[in-house]
């Protein structure tokens, strides 16, 4: 089956053609570039490059958040429209969970997160078990100190995993201390391949349906709601 996988939930880019457990062609790139003008064109060049056709394609896997509210809807809104367009599956998976493939051949827990502002990260916890990624502590919007402090009780080695991991490393490093393990920085960006490996085996999503997971209001659209629960 020939998957087309895509991501655009944080600052990378990355777009990638997988078939039969092997990547055929993959692009990928970590830039503050607008996502709705580099998508498109990044699909077409990765589709040209690999010989492929859009009618070849049987399923798309996308990335639907957390992370930028902005990249999570180019990217949603791109894969739906082409799932509806060539009337083929498409699957959302947590682009948390996309990103902890990067440590799935880490002993311990992995905690993957991305940068939520005011010291507050979306983050949830995983472990790779039984040939597969699976979610150990439910993913959340929590302010990063108590969420380390709440790792920390945990008693356990855990690696960090994150694009943001330089504005929260001295942090993670007083709260942790050697129970944090914190690797090299080609890590911590997510892998395009990982979003199609992360949809391998879970269901279709209802194409129109399909929805962002954002783990919280758009700033917008929570004031919206305070001013209409005071009137």
């Amino acid at each position: 089956m020939k998957t087309l996988a895509i991501d655009t939930a944080n600052q990378a880019l990355g777009v990638a053609l997988f078939q039969d457990g092997q990547i055929i062609g993959e692009y990928i790139t970590n830039l503050k570039k607008n996502h709705s003008v580099r998508l498109m064109p990044a699909i077409h060049q990765l589709m040209e490059d690999t010989g492929s056709s859009p009618g070849a394609l049987e399923k798309i896997v996308v990335s639907k958040g957390p992370g930028s509210y902005t990249g999570v809807r180019i990217g949603l809104s791109t894969a739906k429209t082409l799932a509806w367009a060539l009337d083929i599956p498409i699957i959302g998976v947590s682009s948390l969970e996309v990103l902890s493939y990067q440590g799935r051949f880490f002993s311990g827990l992995i905690c993957p997160f991305f940068d939520a502002r005011r010291n507050n990260v979306f983050s949830g916890l995983y472990r790779w078990e039984k040939e597969s990624m699976t979610l150990y502590f439910e993913e959340q919007n929590v302010a990063m100190e108590e969420w380390l402090y709440q790792l920390k009780e945990m008693g356990e080695r855990i690696l960090f995993l994150s694009p943001d991991i330089i504005q929260y490393k001295e942090q993670i490093e007083a709260i942790m201390g050697d129970m944090a393990s914190i690797p090299e920085g080609p890590y911590h960006i997510a892998n395009p391949s990982h979003v199609a490996l992360a949809g391998t085996f879970k269901e279709p999503d209802e194409t129109h349906a399909l929805t962002p997971n954002y783990l919280r209001l758009a700033e917008a659209e929570a004031k919206w709601l305070k001013s209409r629960e005071e009137d």
